[in-house]
């Protein structure tokens, strides 16, 4: 498996389609490097690393909290 670090620089929106949540953002992808935060002894399997700013966290976190609340809302009352 391939693993990434992956730095988010601004998110341009959030949708939802199908059940999926797609997020536009501008993000600076690179590959990891044992070096980078997992050496090669590690435990556990290798993952990829996102990382945002607390200012981009908050955001994400209202976006996806106003995205939830349009999905809810979409739904027949049975199934809330």
């Amino acid at each position: 498996m391939k693993t990434h670090t992956i730095e988010i620089q601004r998110i341009r929106a959030l949708t939802d389609r199908h059940g999926l949540v797609l997020a536009k953002v501008d993000a600076f992808v690179q590959p990891m490097r044992p070096a980078d935060g997992q050496d090669e002894d590690s435990v556990g399997p290798p993952a990829s690393v996102i990382s945002l700013s607390v200012e981009d966290a908050r955001v994400l976190y209202q976006l996806l909290k106003k995205q939830f609340a349009t999905i809810d809302g979409r739904k027949a009352r049975s199934q809330r």
